[in-house]
């Protein structure tokens, strides 16, 4: 449902750094637009706000950088809600549109931020789990079994 051509290529990159032609279409992922940066500078595409984790979950991140794979969970649960549903759903139809596709971010933190997430989503082309659907149905079954007295 989410395939993509095997060529496509998706970067994360600050929002800081200078647009380049290989950028291909150039996504923002945070709820804020970035300090000092004109937006007739950018060469953006999109600005898909909805698609930042929330502030509870930035500010409780970034107090414990140490925690990235907590963060990761706790924002993928977060990409599920059906607020998010229509900024994902436009995420993957740029993904599947264009040839390079772009996440920018402006965290400090290169490598743990919410762009990363979504490029691993994208390069799966997957949605994000929801809590239901047969994996959730075996891992249930299988704990209930756990439980049976004998």
């Amino acid at each position: 449902m989410y395939a993509t051509e095997s060529a496509m290529a998706i970067n994360v990159k600050r929002a800081y750094e200078k647009p380049s032609t290989k950028d291909g279409a150039r996504v923002l992922v945070d709820r804020l637009w970035p300090r000092g940066i004109k937006k007739s500078e950018a060469r953006i595409q999109a600005w898909l706000r909805d698609l930042a984790p929330s502030n509870e979950l930035r500010r409780w991140f970034h107090a414990r950088p140490d925690s990235w794979l907590a963060f990761r969970k706790r924002y993928l649960k977060e990409l599920a809600a059906p607020a998010a549903a229509e900024a994902l759903d436009e995420l993957y139809r740029l993904a599947r549109r264009k040839k390079n596709l772009t996440l920018l971010f402006a965290s400090k933190n290169e490598h743990h931020n919410n762009a990363v997430v979504l490029k691993d989503l994208l390069e799966g082309m997957r949605k994000p789990p929801t809590g239901t659907g047969p994996g959730v149905a075996r891992a249930t079954r299988g704990r209930q079994a756990k439980r049976m007295p004998r």
